[in-house]
């Protein structure tokens, strides 16, 4: 892939592993928009958050290339994946980093165990415009055509003005086909926890283990301003999202603690 000087560069990466479909659908909305490096792990690597590979070796190779595109598998984590590009892989830095589209909501908290959200929150702190999509649909068959057409208009908007520094988008689609879709909204992070349960098993040898199972509990489900109410109404929910995680409103109060 030879770049020109004019050409947008587009970093793409996901969480879901190289093979995953929500990756191989976003590969082919964004080879519109310019010339992509991709970069993912042969296997998932779901709710890794901004895990770093720091106790082995990091490996990656490139698997496919063409005039419009590269293709590396990565070894590491999604933000293994971000560093690795921006600091050797890359001729420059990226116009747009897009990651996704994920299998599985990221709305509420799920974005801090999110991978898919760690790449575009890494994205953020080399002041990358980035983004990560995610479908709220868990089935390795999903149908990502309703992500389409939004996909583009974010990415349209994105190239053209980019993000302020340290803001990414957090976008989560319904998983409804696009014409049962009543549109996109701006929204925030809506108050919620996954309630972990264990369930307690035997391997074949008889050595006990622990799978790891649970729901998502929505702390406010009648406010209409929320990620996760948005995409259970039928809506493209987008919430900017930053990587300071200050508490503000609390400043004053611990000042007078302390």
């Amino acid at each position: 892939m030879k770049l020109e000087a004019n050409d947008k560069l587009i970093l793409i990466t996901n969480d879901d592993g190289l093979y995953a479909g929500g990756l191989k659908t976003l590969i082919r909305i964004m080879e519109d928009f310019g010339k992509l490096v991709v970069i993912s792990a042969t296997e998932s690597r779901s709710a890794m958050s901004q895990a770093l590979t720091v106790k082995q070796p990091l490996r990656v190779k490139l698997i496919d290339e063409d005039d419009r595109k590269r293709i590396y598998a990565c070894s590491g984590t999604p933000a293994d994946g971000i560093k690795l590009a921006v600091n050797q892989l890359l001729e420059r830095m990226p116009d747009l980093i897009a990651s996704g589209i994920n299998h599985g909501s990221n709305a509420s908290a799920s974005i801090l165990y999110s991978g898919t959200m760690a790449a575009a929150l890494e994205g953020c702190l080399y002041n990358i415009t980035s983004v990560g999509f995610s479908l709220n649909s868990y089935s390795s068959s999903a149908d990502f055509s309703g992500c389409e057409e939004y996909i583009r208009r974010i990415s349209t908007m994105l190239l053209r003005e980019p993000l302020p520094t340290g803001i990414c988008l957090n976008v989560n689609f319904p998983a409804l086909p696009a014409s049962q879709i009543k549109g996109m909204v701006v929204t925030r992070q809506a108050s919620g926890n996954w309630q972990e349960e264990f369930e307690k098993r035997k391997d074949p040898a008889g050595k006990t283990y622990y799978w790891l199972t649970g729901n998502f509990i929505n702390h406010e489900p009648e406010a209409s301003d929320t990620d996760d109410w948005a995409i259970q109404n039928g809506y493209v929910s987008v919430v900017p999202v930053t990587t300071d995680m200050t508490a503000y409103g609390f400043m004053n109060a611990l000042k007078s603690r302390l």
